[in-house]
């Protein structure tokens, strides 16, 4: 089959709603030489770049600190003799412009192309880095010069900041897209997304099937509860239902992994035959698992990680526990927690393992006194840290 295509907002371009991302195929997470890469390793990305091909994803999505993703792109362009139509790379902010523009000249050189279509500026997640990117003669300023020299073709942003900083972003109506998390799970950017269309700026959702859930390793009740579909097809079509999203991110590692994503597409017409069914499915068992008034009211009054003693990432901690108990998605939700206090500004905040030991039971009651149920807040807390609070992770990419 061959992929449909929506205008990519004032970039203008035809972009397909599947994009490949460059975040599974890559040898290593390490900048490695390519001599270090092995044959079998390189062959698999090409087979994977042909088929991608073959099925219309010309857009590819990789990053500078996506380890050897870049490097091993290059070569494999060159190898099988096929560029794509659209080239995205990433670069993050840096508040030394000759250190930015010395990191894209790199990424030219490892993708071995004249041109990068679409250049997004990675992981604007803090106001310091919003100042970094846009400033008089930051950031923003380099690339310019490298779109004037027609080197670069739209300039974009990823983000995992929080919505307010997004919007920020937005509103400063430098940048031609936006890389952001939007799924069923995690749909705390709706009014983003809203004021991106506003903007008319296009629309890359990051990561559904991986942060969606862990999807490609559903657990049996959120299979049972998608069904007919499986939940990396309901989480794609639930994500392009919405018209305001032009493409979702696919990760690939090897062939197969193409099928689910495929299918989802193929039943894209169809989609309102099965999405919300699965969606009633989906509240009544959350509902059922978390109780009506904390399904309701869960999130409200809740203190900011930046207010919290300890710096404990409340609402998410919560909102992972939720997950466990509507869905058990245990192996998401502890991927996210040890991810807390160890993925920097990727992952703000703390997990819960200084409670009871920094952090007491007393200070925490004073934070949560308007929530509407303070004393249950401890409760889970303490479950995730006893569940999950014996080791640490830390976030995959270098930067």
């Amino acid at each position: 089959m061959i992929l449909p295509y929506r205008r990519f907002g004032r970039t203008n371009l035809k972009m397909p709603v599947l994009s490949l991302g460059g975040m599974r195929f890559q040898k290593s997470w390490d900048e490695l030489k390519f001599s270090d890469i092995s044959l079998q390793d390189q062959r698999n990305l090409e087979t994977i770049l042909t088929l991608a091909n073959k099925f219309g994803f010309n857009h590819i999505e990789t990053a500078k600190y996506y380890g050897t993703s870049e490097v091993q792109l290059g070569m494999g362009f060159k190898n099988i003799n096929k560029i794509p139509k659209i080239i995205q790379t990433k670069i993050p902010p840096n508040r030394n412009p000759k250190l930015f523009e010395s990191e894209l000249l790199n990424s030219f050189e490892k993708l071995q192309v004249k041109k990068i279509d679409l250049l997004a500026i990675h992981g604007i997640n803090t106001l310091e880095h919003l100042h970094n990117a846009v400033r008089t003669g930051g950031c923003i300023d380099i690339l310019r010069k490298f779109q004037k020299e027609n080197l670069i073709g739209h300039v974009g942003f990823s983000t995992h900041g929080e919505s307010s900083l997004i919007e920020k972003t937005i509103a400063t109506n430098l940048f031609d897209y936006v890389n952001l998390h939007w799924y069923y799970i995690n749909q705390t950017n709706s009014k983003v997304i809203d004021l991106a269309h506003e903007y008319d700026l296009g629309v890359f959702i990051i990561s559904p099937t991986d942060k969606g859930g862990h999807l490609h390793t559903p657990s049996t009740k959120i299979l049972e509860l998608c069904s007919p579909l499986h939940p990396i097809v309901f989480n794609d079509l639930f994500c392009l239902r919405n018209n305001n999203i032009h493409t979702i991110s696919v990760g690939i590692a090897k062939v197969k992994d193409f099928d689910l994503h495929l299918e989802a597409v193929s039943l894209l017409p169809n989609s309102d035959q099965y999405i919300p069914k699965i969606l009633t499915n989906l509240k009544n068992e959350s509902i059922n698992s978390l109780g009506f008034e904390w399904y309701q009211s869960w999130d409200k009054n809740l203190p900011n990680w930046q207010n919290t003693p300890g710096n404990i990432n409340i609402p998410i901690l919560l909102w992972l526990s939720n997950l466990i108990d509507s869905y058990d998605l245990e192996e998401f939700a502890k991927s996210r927690y040890q991810l807390l206090g160890n993925g920097s500004h990727w992952f703000p905040g703390n997990n819960a393992n200084v409670l009871d030991t920094d952090v007491s039971e007393s200070q925490l009651l004073k934070v949560l006194e308007r929530h509407i149920n303070p004393k249950k807040v401890i409760r889970k807390l303490r479950f995730l840290k006893d569940k999950f609070g014996k080791k640490s992770l830390t976030r995959l990419s270098k930067n």
